[in-house]
């Protein structure tokens, strides 16, 4: 049994980054001899294991053969007999493709380390064109590296242009579409993500109500400026998520959340936000009724989580570049004010029902209106 350090930790390490998460591939081993030495199984299509110790993953080497359509249509071989070599040749990219001995030698058999020093994102074989999620991962390493001048190589680009032509794309189920782009929104450019997969065609089948966003150069640009926006004020994939949809008809919105199975709170967020950032990038033009009813119609004192991320989208389609932001801080202060009148400091213990609704409206109502009157703070 020999156990190697593989993937992302190799490929981070050569980079100088730190190191997010460590993978094991074991060589030699049988599934028995892994429970013997009380690793516990995780893995469902193949044997993956948790270390006893460290919780790290550590999987049987094995290989995979094209038998269907679609990402699942692989038959995978796991044998003691499959050598290291086997099982880095079934990665998408050289660089994911290198492995680290015992003794800490390098082991790359496919050139991962030329293309770390190249800044290029290659694929390791022609098996890459077989599976359809490989393009999305070349679009989410696009997104993680751009800032290191990584691009793609013209032979990987064709081939992901030739697996978009097979049909091949079209296979992939919305969870997996998902968690790639989820994973894409997260990285320092979210943007390279949709721009490689309108530049190999794939953008108009996984993501159809986006594709008009990047057809063009004017559209693409306005749509990467919200997203790099997005990128710099907040961390979160839904805020960035919802930057991006914000230009879109709510029937499109609707389409897209239902077809990815979007959760709830990046679908309510995406559709508040197309909903309401045109009214919130004037609020500070607003008077007192106009500035409650935004309140309102973002049920801001319930949500005010959700408000805090509705602001920082809305900023992000701005792009005004003034600190604070002068709408945003406008409502902040305004939702502070809202939120100190309550039944017992309005006075309307006594009231109950539509009355006492309406009776603490109109006592936000006026507190608005008394703070708009005053200086700000």
């Amino acid at each position: 049994m020999q156990v190697y350090l593989v993937g992302g930790a190799v490929r981070d390490e050569l980079l100088g980054l730190a190191v997010r998460e460590r993978d094991w591939v074991v060589v030699g081993a049988t599934p028995e001899q892994m429970l013997q030495a009380g690793y516990q199984p995780v893995g469902q299509d193949f044997p993956v294991y948790l270390h006893p110790k460290t919780r790290e993953e550590y999987a049987l080497a094995r290989q995979e053969r094209k038998v269907g359509p679609g990402y699942r249509g692989f038959a995978t071989e796991f044998s003691p007999t499959v050598t290291l070599a086997d099982d880095l040749r079934r990665r998408d990219l050289t660089i994911n493709a290198m492995a680290r001995g015992p003794e800490g030698e390098l082991i790359d058999p496919y050139g991962g380390e030329r293309d770390l020093r190249a800044r290029v994102l290659r694929h390791v074989s022609a098996a890459f064109a077989e599976d359809p999620v490989r393009v999305l991962r070349v679009g989410r390493f696009a997104a993680r590296f751009a800032a290191l001048g990584f691009a793609i190589a013209p032979p990987t680009l064709a081939l992901m242009r030739q697996l978009v032509a097979s049909g091949e794309m079209a296979a992939l189920v919305p969870e997996r579409v998902w968690r790639e782009l989820e994973r894409a929104l997260l990285e320092p450019r979210p943007e390279r993500f949709f721009e490689t997969l309108a530049l190999c065609g794939a953008l108009p089948i996984v993501l159809p109500e986006l594709a008009a966003m990047w057809s063009s150069a004017g559209p693409a640009a306005e749509a990467a400026r919200r997203l790099k926006a997005a990128a710099a004020l907040s961390t979160e994939a839904a805020v960035r998520l919802a930057a991006l949809t914000a230009t879109l008809e709510l029937e499109q919105l609707a389409a897209l959340a239902a077809r990815l199975r979007l959760p709830t709170e990046y679908s309510d967020l995406c559709a508040q936000a197309a909903r309401l950032c045109d009214s919130i990038g004037h609020a500070d033009q607003l008077d007192a009724e106009g500035l409650l009813q935004l309140l309102e119609a973002a049920d801001a004192l319930r949500r005010p989580e959700r408000f805090s991320r509705l602001l920082l989208v809305g900023e992000a389609l701005a792009g005004s570049g003034a600190t604070p932001w002068p709408p945003g801080a406008a409502l902040r202060r305004a939702l502070a004010c809202v939120a100190a009148v309550s039944v017992s400091s309005a006075g309307l213990t006594g009231l109950a029902g539509p009355e006492l609704g309406a009776a603490l409206r109109a006592a936000r109502l006026a507190a608005l209106t008394k703070a708009g009157a005053d200086p700000a703070p």
